[in-house]
């Protein structure tokens, strides 16, 4: 039998080569100078977070009284030009009204945010003393929104100090936000879940954004009547958001395979790679697409589609808010932001664009093909809730039968023929490479590692569809 001695000995010789990570150790606290974990590289565990969320028909109606609740004596409403004369606004302002809620309107919002329209509506909360935000309108009013909240909160912050690196310096925020609430109009972005706001940085001419739990909103009131007033193109254009929000999450790095592992839990990133509790989200949301996504695009009056598509987004907000995206959309914001000359049918707007949701669906077909040979049952089952008979199917061709099934989806909503279609060219891929770089938030979670050969690869395949 062993002595007491040598079992002290040996239980302190393991205590002493324990690693301090909190997947590995019982301390409670190691202190500011800890060593980080130098057994586990990636993480072991991961977090779900999201806004309240608030649905029904004619529930905007309400947020007079939650901002009476909240305290609130001086609110900041921001939207676009024109949104502000549209339904979804005039029931907020009114419900503000009832309830003597003193307000602003900034309604100067640019559709797909740069880092200029971010710093002038962050000016004009600078100018005041708001005790709240109020965010109506879709993904480009809430995430402008979540900016000027932040900044004004921190006004001694310089622009690029929250932006994700590698363009901005990443900083966590520490300090509190004032409560933000979302009104969406659109069934796309789902940024009423999310802490996420994303702009084209003009002097890369690629998309960032910044990403913290902190600049999530507080409540999401989610009013299915909003989406009546979104034309066909704009509703088609979010709905592919939603489903490639869906499609990603579900797809992407497993949380557990990501790096590294955070040495304090206020460095996990809100992008955590797909996990248990995301992946029910999305698969939701990608079931609710395929049924109600071509119903809402070709009938403006399906009210039960387009509420559907309206649940759909938040289900993948939800999913994608704490799993992340990956290949499409890191692909998608160079695609955006060296936009030439394409204008978007539905769009009211005098500047050249291609709507996020486009941006994103062009290069699906291509990305889902390359990286379905690492995890081929996840894409053969997205396949098949979008349709596909896959009763026969090989696990080696899972890319290739997700790939057509998007693109026979994407051919029934009219969707241009790639992006040739939008303006690009075989010339313009290596600035499109250049701008996807930096998006390693986003790109690192694709399940399949990737070059920028690879990356040229799947944009030149993305230039014609059909």
């Amino acid at each position: 039998m062993v002595g007491r001695d040598r079992v002290v000995q040996l239980l302190r010789q393991l205590e002493r080569a324990a690693c301090r990570c909190p997947a590995h150790s019982n301390a409670v606290h190691q202190g500011v100078g800890a060593a980080t974990c130098t057994v586990r590289k990636t993480d072991y565990a991961f977090e779900m977070a999201s806004s309240n969320i608030r649905y029904g028909e004619g529930v905007s109606r309400e947020i007079g009284m939650d901002l009476q609740n909240l305290g609130a004596r001086n609110v900041c409403l921001m939207t676009d030009k024109n949104l502000s004369r549209l339904p979804p606004v005039q029931a907020v302002l009114e419900s503000l009204a009832t309830h003597g809620v003193k307000f602003k309107v900034y309604d100067s919002v640019r559709v797909e945010p740069t880092d200029t329209s971010f710093k002038d509506a962050i000016s004009f909360a600078k100018c005041d003393s708001f005790d709240a935000f109020v965010a109506v309108g879709g993904g480009s009013v809430i995430d402008t929104c979540k900016a000027a909240n932040l900044y004004m909160c921190h006004p001694d912050a310089d622009f690029l100090d929250f932006v994700n690196a590698p363009i901005g310096k990443g900083k966590p925020i520490t300090g509190a936000l004032k409560p933000l609430i979302a009104v969406p109009t659109t069934a796309g972005t789902g940024s009423e879940t999310t802490g996420v706001a994303i702009f084209d940085y003009e002097p890369l001419k690629a998309k960032t954004g910044i990403a913290s739990r902190a600049i999530r909103p507080i409540l999401g009131i989610v009013d299915p009547l909003h989406t009546l007033s979104m034309p066909e193109r704009v509703a088609a254009n979010s709905g592919f958001d939603v489903l490639c929000h869906a499609l990603e999450s579900y797809t992407a790095l497993p949380y557990d395979q990501r790096s590294p592992c955070p040495p304090n839990p206020i460095s996990r990133p809100a992008y955590q790679g797909s996990n248990p509790i995301s992946d029910v989200w999305s698969l939701h949301a990608l079931r609710v697409v395929a049924k109600y996504m071509k119903r809402s695009v070709q009938d403006p009056g399906d009210l039960e589609a387009r509420s559907s598509m309206h649940l759909a987004s938040v289900f993948a907000g939800i999913g994608f808010g704490n799993a992340g995206v990956h290949l499409c959309h890191g692909m998608s914001y160079p695609i955006a932001g060296n936009v030439k000359t394409h204008s978007a049918k539905g769009y009211s707007v005098e500047h050249p664009l291609v709507p996020h949701g486009l941006s994103v669906v062009l290069t699906a077909p291509a990305v889902f093909n390359f990286t379905a040979p690492m995890c081929p049952q996840r894409h053969l089952e997205a396949a098949e809730i979008l349709g596909a008979d896959i009763r026969r199917v090989k696990q080696e061709d899972a890319g290739a039968i997700l790939a057509d099934t998007l693109r026979h989806f994407m051919y029934d909503l009219q969707v241009e023929d790639g992006l040739g279609a939008v303006g690009y060219s075989r010339e313009d891929v290596p600035a499109l490479v250049k701008g996807t770089v930096p998006q390693e938030r986003v790109t690192k979670l694709s399940p399949r590692a990737h070059t920028e050969d690879d990356l040229s690869q799947l944009f030149e395949a993305s230039m014609k569809l059909y």
